[in-house]
């Protein structure tokens, strides 16, 4: 065999075995170096303002859940709770004052009804009592005017004959006893007479009275009635006695929803760290006033943090959420092991906060990244070395 050939057989073999480490060193995995560290950051602001007082904890300080970051003057809080207590107490006196009316007025309406009831039967049979007298005075007084009519009309006769005997008398044919007793009887007829004209005026007298009664019966018929009337507003004032009632119970409500909300500012003083993590970017001061809503710091919790890859569009085909991942950071000479939990919904720059757009038709293709969350195995950096934002490179592998 020539030496070309021997030659020629060599540079296919190199080739061929060029080849095939390309082939293992490229197959079954996709690694970019497009890729960083991730973690929540948690930004501490105030909810009310204030002059802080003190700030227990430095930059780069580990805290725990609940420890206290920043602390803010109270005295004006606690002054607006004193207040709004003070407030309440006063409401839920009015509350119980009224409530206490409720039945009060309820049962002195109802009794008030029943009175007036009662006043305007009494009155109706005091009209119907005044009436039934007029009727009696009137029949007296026609008894009376007919007696008055016969003594007059006796009395008449009375004297006639009075005046015959004494004729007769003259002429001695009537005795003078006959004429003294026509004579007698002519006076008790006369006197008969002013009996029965006393009688008539006394009937007429009674009339009058009557009459008065009816008129003060009538008169107390209509004072019954209007007290009758202003009594049966009772529902209404009941109504309303209970709507004052429910005003007060509202306001009760309104005032303890204050006290909640000035117990709830009087909290808010104390600023309390929401998670374990690190300080950092702490930019307030003791003595400094702040407003509600003004950043104070932020605090990272580094027991979770991830990897954000931002592989191409190309290497995505075979990738999978839960396929093994090492991660070789650049800080660091130190693999990390991990796996893919998802990947984004959209690409890098959809999310952008100006989405490029090809509005104009000149359009060059650009090979686009989508974003791949990894997260890291149990126990991979117990000494928490990883820090948001720093590079990572890692890779993927897809079979």
């Amino acid at each position: 065999m020539s030496s070309r050939i021997r030659i020629i057989i060599a540079v296919v073999v190199v080739l061929v075995l060029a080849g095939g480490v390309w082939l293992w060193a490229t197959a079954g995995h996709e690694s970019t170096d497009d890729a960083q560290v991730d973690a929540h950051v948690t930004p501490i602001a105030a909810r009310i303002g204030g002059t802080v007082l003190a700030v227990p904890v430095k930059d780069n300080q580990q805290v725990e859940a609940g420890a206290v970051l920043v602390q803010i003057d109270t005295r004006d809080y606690q002054l607006a709770l004193d207040r709004a207590r003070g407030e309440l107490a006063d409401a839920e006196a009015a509350l119980v004052a009224a409530q206490a009316n409720v039945p009060i007025t309820t049962s002195t309406a109802t009794g008030n009804v029943s009175s007036a009831r009662g006043g305007v039967a009494a009155a109706n049979a005091g009209v119907t009592e005044a009436q039934r007298g007029i009727d009696a005075a009137k029949a007296r007084l026609a008894t009376a005017a007919a007696r008055q009519q016969e003594a007059e009309a006796n009395a008449t006769k009375a004297s006639k004959d009075v005046e015959r005997l004494r004729t007769l008398l003259a002429k001695d044919e009537v005795s003078q006893q006959q004429f003294d007793a026509a004579v007698a009887q002519a006076a008790a007829f006369a006197a008969s007479v002013e009996s029965a004209k006393a009688g008539v005026v006394e009937a007429q007298t009674g009339i009058a009275a009557a009459e008065s009664r009816l008129i003060g019966a009538r008169g107390g018929v209509e004072q019954a009635n209007a007290q009758l009337h202003q009594a049966q507003t009772a529902p209404s004032q009941i109504q309303a006695i209970r709507a004052r009632a429910q005003a007060a119970q509202a306001l009760v409500a309104q005032r303890e929803a204050a006290v909640k909300q000035a117990e709830l500012n009087l909290e808010y003083a104390t600023v309390k760290a929401p998670v374990k993590g690190l300080v950092s970017r702490k930019s307030v001061e003791p003595g400094q006033v702040i407003q509600p809503g003004q950043p104070l710091m932020t605090v990272i919790p580094l027991d979770e943090v991830w990897i954000t890859a931002n592989f191409k569009e190309t290497q995505l085909a075979d990738m999978r959420p839960g396929q093994r991942v090492t991660i070789d950071v650049d800080a660091y000479d130190k693999e990390f092991h991990g796996k893919v939990d998802s990947i984004a919904a959209a690409t890098g720059a959809r999310f952008s906060l100006l989405p490029p757009e090809n509005a104009t038709g000149n359009f060059v293709k650009v090979v686009q990244r989508v974003p791949v969350k990894i997260v890291l195995d149990a126990g991979q950096d117990a000494e928490h070395l990883l820090r948001p934002g720093m590079s990572v490179t890692p890779t993927v592998y897809t079979e």
